[in-house]
């Protein structure tokens, strides 16, 4: 059972803080290509091949390539700055989404598309665990952070809900490329807004390059169990863009497609804001088993689902079980990562959806291809079961063990850390 507790700061109270809307909004534009990259690269191959495995494949290519990047972004940006990681990676995003299309709409061969797609992958700004830094400089230490950290896997849901909606009604209604060129200007615009909000920045001391070390998040137990566990978050990402998309397309309705994924990604913000703004008694560690049971058993009925009401009905479900298990994974970092290494552990977090994400679409695009219609649905079910089960057998490495009162390196600072 979980309560709420009054004494609790609140959504308008943290969006009241000086200064916050100064990376909130260039920040929610920058977030734009981790949520629309993939639909909108399946709709521009899918419409320039033929086939849902080619676009599947050609879109987990930028996903594995982003995956891979991303714990490395976060390091840059711990040891140099965000500002120095993010101009020259937003350029090359832009520019190599760009030559994406441009190939695609050339009808080059396959393995062109793959060579596009890597930079494309490989330099999505991590502006989320980005703008989770600038929240500790913001507030530093107040007990507003943990109303900071809702509020952002809130907004996480919300870019899910827009960012799908946006690139579908663009691939659809006007052009299979207008997706990726929008995405490729919001990312430009929106990532160099947000670098040039230099006052929220974390700040990077030389003494900190030459003397500041710390391990890698990866060599904590509980957040590779995590990234295991994100890995199903993302085969539900994945598995739906392209089932959702072909389901639609096989009843001669593609337009509904995004209505669809909407319904889906909506359920999931409004669990998260119902999330966020709970102070649960219940451990992190049980809500994010219960949490991947519920959503194993809402993703078993979709591959049975035939019509557009109960697929709709299934994906607000689906949907809503993503939330809790993102808020909880990303509470628990909190408890087991020093300081100076959760930019990075959210790095990897991120990277697992879109790895999970990218095995998706390259799975449920073959199942689409050469089985019935609706057998893509197959992949969240499965994604979901083997995640659910690795946590039940692991549960003991996400408890957080006691450390002493320590100083590390955040994104460009040095904060105390302390776990209870």
């Amino acid at each position: 059972m979980a309560s709420t507790v009054t004494s609790r700061p609140g959504y308008g109270q943290l969006l009241r803080t000086r200064g916050a809307w100064t990376f909130l909004l260039p920040g929610f534009a920058a977030r734009q290509p981790f949520a629309m990259l993939t639909i909108s690269i399946v709709l521009l191959v899918q419409h320039t091949t033929g086939s849902y495995g080619a676009a599947g494949a050609a879109a987990a290519v930028t996903g594995v390539s982003m995956a891979l990047f991303a714990p490395y972004s976060g390091r840059l940006a711990d040891r140099y700055g965000q500002r120095a990681v993010l101009i020259p990676g937003v350029l090359l995003h832009s520019l190599s989404g760009l030559a994406f299309t441009a190939l695609a709409l050339a009808h080059a061969p396959l393995w062109a598309l793959f060579a596009a797609a890597v930079p494309t992958g490989a330099s999505v700004p991590q502006v989320g665990p980005m703008v989770r830094a600038r929240w500790g400089v913001t507030l530093q230490g107040s007990p507003l952070m943990t109303t900071a950290a809702a509020f952002e896997s809130v907004t996480d849901e919300l870019t899910f809900v827009f960012g799908p909606l946006l690139a579908t009604a663009l691939c659809t209604a006007v052009t299979p490329a207008a997706g990726l060129v929008t995405e490729a200007a919001l990312t430009l615009v929106g990532g160099l807004l947000f670098a040039a909000q230099k006052s929220t920045q974390p700040a990077v001391t030389a003494a900190g390059h030459a003397r500041v070390e710390h391990a890698s998040a990866l060599r904590v137990p509980g957040v590779r169990v995590l990234i295991v566990a994100f890995l199903g978050i993302g085969s539900v990402f994945g598995g739906m863009q392209v089932s959702l998309a072909a389901f639609t397309e096989s009843i001669g309705e593609p337009g509904l497609n995004g209505a669809l994924y909407g319904v889906f990604a909506a359920g999931n913000m409004l669990s998260g804001i119902v999330c966020g703004a709970v102070a649960w008694k219940v451990a992190p560690q049980r809500r994010l088993v219960v949490g991947y049971g519920a959503l194993a058993l809402a993703a078993s009925g979709l591959w049975a689902a035939h019509s557009v009401l109960l697929l709709a009905g299934l994906g607000l479900l689906v949907g809503m079980c993503i939330a809790p298990a993102l808020i909880s994974g990303y509470t628990l970092v909190e408890g087991l990562v020093p300081a100076g290494a959760r930019t990075e552990a959210f790095t990897w977090l991120t990277g697992a959806v879109a790895l999970g994400q990218a095995a998706a679409v390259t799975v449920a695009g073959q199942l689409e291809d050469r089985f019935w219609g609706g057998a893509g649905f197959l992949v969240p079910l499965a994604g979901t079961v083997l995640a659910l089960t690795t946590l039940v057998a692991l549960r003991s490495r996400l408890v957080a063990r006691p450390r002493n009162l320590t100083v590390a390196r955040g994104v460009g600072h040095r904060v105390p850390v302390t776990v209870d």
